[in-house]
């Protein structure tokens, strides 16, 4: 009976998957018949940074279907082979009209840089720069190409940065609901729009910190990139906002013109005979290469972004991800993949977080712990965020590399509940409460708020997750804990700042991640990179799901395995690659499809 509801299963799963993959193949043969021909000589990249940015590539065995240029790294991985390739020529840019993630700005930035050193012109055409947060930003990217054009009669309103926050406290009086919570220390302001109606001292003085950091860095760049005394600069975009045209006078930008016209003036640059060739269009040709080189060392890429959260099952960003999360037994198991490979001499962990549960951030740094243990340096690239948890999966690695705007520190807990009792009571809805056991039992029920005795418990318990992080971080930075103590307090501090408190060892980007990791590991010359998923893949999702036999998940790569498309059955492979990799096999490179 075992053996037929086993078979069952394995039927009702190879149908499921026979359903969702014919229509994938079928996108992938469409795909294939529309594929542009050959990169041809004298060849612009289009770049569109419109439609917003994840930091890291999706991953998984449908990321053939993803463009890779939705993400950071992934641009400026495809960017690092157009500079060896001499087919490309050239580099236009469609600017965003807001704001841009500081971080991800100063990544590019570096790869625009990069590009344009090998002899590579780039030209970014905006429609506009308006007022949106981190708008400043976008515009020390721009100034980074080198040449910067608006679209007539468009505005440049590039003239600071903008936060706002909205306070909720007065609402939830009016309606009795009941925030109970708290924090280590008066810079853990995450909580604070549910307590107060406006900013404290501290969460004002943090907040203003990191915004006049990522500023000033701002503005820094931009006057390097334009020629320009950083305090000329400075008076002219606070004088803003200007005209486009009034923008070009300035010298605050270089030209304006229509896309059409700024195409005209690219491809002008790149030589007779030029043409544009859309970015995720070469990204999807262009061969992706483990690493560097053919040497057999090996230097490991673990990636996370996004929430951290116990157990298994994170999704990475893109299209078949959904919002991406962070889950410690999914990433436990990527390094231990790493550790077990004795071609593998370093590690570079990539991390875009926020933060999330403290104890999911101890598993993963427990597996940074055991990475080094077995004699392999890991280094830290930080992304976007590296905060609250996401700096204490940090904490400990052998080097921390981090972009100047990086938000990152927040060494703080926060934790409680919201108390509805009240709240629901004034629309006619009793909430009545039973337990057994101890006065602990029931001190997160939304009835009522803590008890003295329950609050206190509560209180020691955050007292120990607070001085448990402060101690991870001393050790790991090899700072004094009362030290640690001043410069923690929940506060979050940008690349730049952490570097002057000892919270950070080098300002720059993933590729600096990679060489620091490879002096430590003693590797001179090329280095292979090899990604070790931190992520659940949609196979292992779907056969945990059904509970069926490895033989049913094998349906949908026999399918395309039929077909002669060589684009379907390079899809199969990163299924087949998978599901491998989901038994327990290490499969060391992506397969090769001629």
């Amino acid at each position: 009976m075992k053996k037929f509801l086993v078979t069952i299963a394995g039927v009702f799963v190879g149908l499921a998957l026979f359903f969702i993959g014919v229509p994938v193949l079928v996108f992938a043969w469409a795909a294939a018949a529309a594929r542009p021909a050959p990169v041809a000589d004298h060849t612009v990249l289009v770049l569109d940074l419109r439609g917003g940015l994840a930091d890291q590539p999706p991953q998984g065995p449908f990321a053939a279907l993803s463009g890779r240029a939705a993400s950071v790294l992934g641009i400026e991985e495809t960017l690092r082979a157009a500079e060896h390739d001499s087919h490309i020529a050239g580099l236009m840019v469609r600017l965003p009209e807001g704001g841009l993630a500081p971080a991800a700005a100063d990544e590019l930035r570096l790869a625009f840089k990069s590009f344009r050193a090998a002899g590579k012109p780039i030209l970014a055409h905006g429609q506009g720069l308006y007022a949106d947060g981190t708008v400043m930003s976008t515009y020390a990217l721009a100034a980074a190409s080198g040449d910067v054009w608006l679209q007539p009669a468009s505005s440049f309103q590039a003239t600071g940065l903008a936060h706002d926050d909205m306070f909720f406290k007065n609402l939830f009086d009016r309606h009795g609901v009941k925030p109970d919570y708290q924090q280590r220390y008066e810079y853990k302001n995450a909580v604070n729009p549910f307590l107060y109606d406006d900013y404290t001292p501290a969460h004002r003085e943090a907040e203003l910190s990191w915004m006049g950091s990522v500023y000033a860095i701002a503005l820094a760049d931009v006057a390097a990139d334009r020629g320009r005394p950083t305090d000329r600069i400075k008076t002219l975009v606070e004088a803003g906002p200007y005209s486009a045209e009034t923008a070009r006078a300035l010298g605050l930008i270089d030209h304006v013109g229509e896309v059409k016209e700024a195409e005209k003036a690219i491809l002008a640059k790149a030589g007779a005979g030029a043409r544009l060739v859309d970015f995720d269009d070469y990204a999807a040709q262009t061969d992706r290469h483990d690493g560097e080189g053919d040497a057999r060392s090996t230097i490991a890429v673990i990636s996370v972004e996004g929430d951290i959260m116990t157990g298994k099952g994170g999704s990475a960003p893109g299209p078949f991800g959904g919002g991406a999360n962070i889950r410690s037994d999914d990433v436990e198991k990527a390094f231990q993949s790493a550790i077990d490979d004795s071609d593998v001499r370093a590690i570079v962990f990539r991390i875009s977080s926020p933060g999330g549960s403290d104890t999911a951030s101890e598993q993963i740094l427990s597996a940074v712990r055991a990475a080094k243990a077995a004699g392999k340096p890991v280094v830290v690239s930080m992304g976007e965020y590296a905060a609250s948890g996401g700096y204490w999966i940090a904490s400990q690695a052998s080097d921390i590399v981090a972009e100047p705007t990086t938000l990152t520190g927040s060494i703080g807990v926060f934790g409680g509940k919201f108390a509805l009792g009240e709240a629901l009571g004034r629309f006619g809805v009793d909430m009545r409460g039973l337990k057994v056991g101890g006065d602990w039992a029931d001190a997160f029920s939304s009835r009522a708020p803590m008890s003295a005795t329950q609050r206190a418990a509560f209180s020691a318990w955050m007292d120990g997750i607070y001085e448990g992080f402060v101690g991870r971080v001393a050790q790991g930075r090899h700072l004094p804990p009362d030290r640690v103590r001043e410069i923690a307090k929940g506060r979050v501090w940008t690349g730049e700042q952490a570097k002057g408190l000892g919270l950070v060892d080098q300002i720059g980007g993933f590729y600096d991640a990679v060489d620091v990791a490879k002096h430590l590991a003693g590797v001179n010359g090329a280095a292979r990179l090899r990604a070790y998923e931190a992520y659940t893949s949609p196979i292992e999702a779907l056969r945990r799901m059904f509970g069926a036999s490895a033989g049913a998940a094998r349906v949908l790569a026999a399918i395309g395995g039929l077909a002669g498309d060589p684009s379907a059955r390079a899809l199969t492979g990163q299924i087949e690659d998978a599901q491998l990799r989901a038994e327990g096999a290490n499969v060391l490179a992506p397969r090769l499809v001629n």
